[in-house]
């Protein structure tokens, strides 16, 4: 509703500053206007005799349209200044809300022991008190649900660095693999906070890792288009070329997902654009007509590098 306000206001502004420029214009050149309407009354006097009510529609068309009361035919009278109140509003509320603190709700304190899946879902939800309260009664900061996965895993992936921190300092193994051999680090990089993911490495965590996928974190990183994470992985030296069980890279990954950013910034760092996938599919092979960006980075290196002189089958 605002983005259809918002439209209506601005095409009424140009018009009126259209209109109103118009009316300078004519304001300086009446005896051209005369001579102009002259020439009309010539012209309809050559002209076949048309329908009375058909020119007197006409006629109250080209003046209706050329007026400046265009704006009451749009919005009504006074809707001018609606308009302008609601964009007063609006802009007021993008000022508070990025003034604005987030609120944060008061975590109650536990009363009685908490429960393995309580754990786990304060992991998620970050409650702190909870985690605190359960490893402080003795419990194992590695415990699982039924799919393998630890409260490090589920606060490496919601981003709660300091529950990340609590249960480091608790000795939570960073290299624990859920069902799918995911470890805390791909589950940092599917979230996309990065200090969680640095905090990980300082404890010993390893970037070079692969799930049953034989997906890597930048793997992760870049179907989810986490740039920031991109850049840092790179920056560790991880396997840039690494392939997953398809045998996609992150660049055939970051170009079928149209990751115009991530496929720019993985050619410059090197990103073999020949690597074939288990289909023979090079990165450039997946790029899509309507990928105009990405084509046009990809096309590009490709001229500078030469052509692969592999058969594709």
């Amino acid at each position: 509703m605002e983005v259809d306000i918002q439209w209506a206001t601005d095409m009424i502004e140009k018009q009126l500053q259209l209109e109103e420029r118009n009316e300078k214009i004519k304001s300086h050149s009446w005896k051209h206007e005369l001579a102009s309407m002259g020439s009309m009354e010539l012209e309809e006097k050559d002209k076949k005799p048309v329908n009375t009510g058909v020119a007197n529609i006409k006629a109250e068309e080209r003046v209706r349209r050329t007026s400046l009361d265009l704006r009451r035919e749009i919005i009504g009278v006074g809707g001018i200044q609606n308009l302008i109140e609601l964009r007063k509003k609006r802009k007021n509320r993008k000022i508070g809300a990025a003034l604005a603190p987030e609120p944060k709700l008061e975590e109650d304190e536990p009363t009685g022991p908490v429960n393995v899946p309580s754990f786990l879902q304060a992991a998620v939800n970050g409650k702190m008190k909870t985690i605190e309260k359960f490893l402080e009664d003795g419990g194992s900061p590695d415990v699982c649900d039924e799919f393998k996965r630890s409260a490090l895993h589920r606060a490496s992936l919601g981003g709660h660095l300091d529950i990340v921190q609590t249960l480091l300092e608790h000795r939570a193994s960073t290299d624990l693999r859920d069902r799918l051999d995911c470890t805390a680090v791909h589950w940092a990089a599917r979230g996309g906070r990065l200090e969680v993911l640095k905090l990980l490495q300082s404890k010993g965590a390893s970037v070079n890792v692969k799930d049953k996928l034989l997906s890597t974190p930048l793997h992760v990183a870049a179907r989810t288009g986490r740039v920031d994470i991109v850049e840092h992985l790179l920056s560790c030296g991880i396997e840039i070329n690494a392939k997953d069980r398809e045998g996609d890279t992150a660049l055939h990954d970051a170009v079928r997902l149209n990751r115009y950013r991530l496929v720019k910034l993985l050619i410059v760092h090197g990103a073999d654009m020949q690597a074939r996938n288990v289909e023979g599919k090079t990165p450039v092979d997946l790029v899509q007509q309507w990928q105009l960006d990405t084509k046009e980075v990809l096309e590009k290196t490709e001229t500078t590098t030469g052509p692969t002189t592999e058969t594709q089958e």
